[in-house]
């Protein structure tokens, strides 16, 4: 299944220009609140329409503006799951499952079973919404979508209701449900945890336009840009200058890297996750036990600024040696997960965060 876009979208100041092509099956659109994420599904799904443009899957067009083409939302055989998940409130579970069903009878009330049992509802058939869980209220309007088989579902910030722990739980339970689904499945989110999970496909979405479109892993690796970086959770980015094919110098932490790898010309920043820090004893540099105070290659020294204290991460916020607090770059974030914290809590404080070269982001300026 191919999945084509092209639309642009116009309501008061804020502007929708966006156009893709995709066949993967699962597809995320990662971006902040407000910049046209749920207009892109709704366009997609027929609940707005798009002031110029094309919407198709496969050979199906489901709008071309120049043809004047504009299939109803009901017909666009498209499933699309609301934030709160629109279930209707006088309705039973049941009664919710079989709405959106064009067929009666026995084949009616067959499919309805088959959702019921597959989407773990056995019992709650006659409940109504209110009377459910978040997570049930899901797998109940997961059902009613499923149900008529439709070529596309999207899903349009599913777990942003919910608090942190049903979050994740539901994250899981989704991706078991739609394990089996053919078709392809449109997530968008804010959250990039949520994206990462679930999406084999990262769109890159700011201000209604489309930054970056590629395999997520990747992307998040190498996200290529600043803002990018940023908007993949990066927490630590700074001015870069490229010395050369292999040597590229960060003024403002005091450090001059020296990298195996080509560094391209263009590079102007450095981004390092937070998580990705290795600490640095300067006893283990000598093998007499007197300990060496030259940093070691790719190494950054560093002054503590602050620690937060979290039930499973410490945070320490950092700056480079000698930077005073009230310079202009942000604190450097090192994120300290709860098996690494225990062995810091039995050993001095380290004298220098080493940078792996593999978790370095040599990016450009958008």
């Amino acid at each position: 299944m191919a999945l084509s876009i092209d639309i642009r979208k116009k309501l008061g100041d804020f502007s929708l220009d966006i156009s893709f092509d995709s066949n993967a099956r699962r597809i995320g659109i990662l971006g902040p609140s407000g910049c046209g994420k749920s207009l892109t599904l709704k366009s997609i799904a027929g609940i707005e329409r798009p002031d110029a443009g094309r919407i198709a899957i496969d050979d199906r067009v489901l709008f071309d503006r120049a043809a004047k083409t504009d299939i109803k939302p009901q017909k666009r055989n498209v499933g699309y799951m609301f934030q709160n998940y629109a279930l209707f409130p006088t309705m039973t579970v049941a009664q919710n499952i079989a709405a959106g069903l064009r067929t009666g009878g026995e084949e009616r009330a067959s499919r309805v079973r088959e959702m019921i049992e597959r989407f773990h509802l056995t019992g709650l058939e006659s409940h109504y919404p209110g009377q459910l869980s978040g997570g049930q209220q899901q797998r109940t309007a997961l059902a009613r979508i499923m149900a008529y088989r439709p070529d596309l579902i999207l899903l349009d910030e599913p777990f942003s209701a919910l608090d942190q722990h049903l979050k994740e739980r539901l994250q899981h339970a989704l991706a078991d449900l739609l394990a089996d689904y053919p078709g392809q499945v449109i997530m968008v989110s804010h959250s990039r945890d949520e994206i990462y999970r679930f999406a084999d496909e990262l769109l890159v979405m700011d201000e209604g336009r489309l930054l970056a479109q590629g395999e997520t892993k990747a992307l998040f690796k190498d996200p290529g840009t600043v803002r990018i970086a940023r908007m993949t959770g990066c927490k630590n980015i700074t001015a870069a200058e490229r010395i050369d094919a292999h040597t590229l110098a960060l003024p403002a932490w005091g450090v001059t890297l020296q990298l195996a790898g080509e560094i391209p010309e263009g590079i102007t920043a450095a981004g390092y996750r937070a998580h990705a820090f290795e600490p640095v004893w300067a006893d283990e540099r000598s093998g007499n036990g007197i300990g060496e105070r030259t940093a070691p290659e790719n190494c950054l020294p560093f002054d503590p600024e602050g620690i937060d204290e979290l039930p499973f991460e410490r945070r320490y916020y950092i700056r480079p040696a000698g930077k005073a607090a009230a310079g202009t770059e942000e604190a450097v974030c090192w994120f300290v997960q709860d098996n690494e914290r225990r062995e810091l809590d039995g050993r001095p404080a380290p004298d220098w965060l080493r940078l792996r070269e593999d978790a370095i982001l040599l990016l450009k300026q958008d």
